[in-house]
């Protein structure tokens, strides 16, 4: 990272879900907040490559009114990050079907790690335009350099002790690894990278997508800057959800920015995309 970054308190699983809970049992929307800050990201992405990880401690910018142009995979698992992802893609439909900006190209193909995923999510994102794709026809687009973005949605705080990929999801993983590692395309975490430990930021293997950059919600997780989490997380964005934090944070780390996702889907100026 060029500049400064910014650092802020580093919370475990156990802190987040704990903290979580008040909010969900009040009815708030944290999923599609959390949707709604990762489109923003994707899209500041498509926009300008790298661009999460130059801004470091500077406000945060949306890509506003800019053409979305690319071609990007939705890898979804059964659980509340792969709604994030699946939510995340409905909000960029949708935000393209309404502003009318010459020159907006954007379509996604979402890769399913199981035989379920969020069912309302899903539903959402195949509304709005999204396909599915077999494990094989995902790998040889990847191949071809097809994706300007990979969403890693499969799994992330609900991870055991052991954070190491089984079944379909290590399947996903092991086919796509040569694509990104070869630099064909990008990784988008959703929450931290799928078999990294939440809390540790250790792996039990090299079965992980490195990210270009990990959205994070609610409270940064120490595992993002911990072990190997430094180097697989990428640029760390940590999307604010407004929990209420009273306890001691677990500990400190650097982030390229933070922004108040807590907003939901209200926009002073009406250029970010909603869920």
């Amino acid at each position: 990272m060029n500049g400064t970054p910014e650092w802020v308190p580093t919370w475990t699983a156990e802190q987040v879900r704990r903290n979580e809970a008040p909010l969900l049992d009040r009815g708030l929307p944290l999923m599609l907040w959390a949707a709604a800050g990762l489109a923003s990201v994707i899209a500041d992405e498509l926009v300008e490559p790298g661009v999460t990880a130059r801004k470091n401690d500077l406000a945060y910018q949306s890509a506003g009114m800019s053409p979305l142009m690319g071609r990007i995979l939705v890898v979804a698992g059964r659980g509340d990050n792969g709604g994030d992802a699946l939510y995340a893609a409905a909000a960029l439909q949708q935000w393209i079907a309404v502003r009318g900006i010459p020159g907006d190209d954007l379509s996604f193909d979402i890769l399913l790690t199981g035989d379920s995923a969020h069912a309302q999510a899903l539903a959402t994102a195949e509304a709005g335009g999204a396909k599915r794709v077999s494990l094989e026809e995902a790998v040889a687009l990847a191949s071809e350099g097809a994706y300007d973005l990979i969403l890693d949605g499969i799994l992330g705080i609900g991870t055991s002790a052991d954070p190491a990929l089984r079944g379909g999801a290590r399947a996903v993983v092991e086919a796509l690894l040569p694509a990104v590692r070869a630099g064909m395309s990008r990784v988008i975490a959703v929450d931290l990278p799928s078999g990294l430990h939440p809390d540790t930021g250790a792996t039990s293997d090299g079965v992980v997508l490195p990210a270009s950059v990990t959205v994070t919600f609610g409270g940064v997780k120490t595992g993002l800057a911990r072990d190997r989490g430094k180097k697989l997380a990428g640029a760390v964005v940590w999307v604010d959800l407004g929990l209420a934090f009273d306890e001691a944070p677990d500990s400190a780390a650097p982030i390229a920015y933070a922004f108040d996702g807590s907003r939901g889907t209200d926009s002073d100026e009406g250029d970010q995309p909603t869920a």
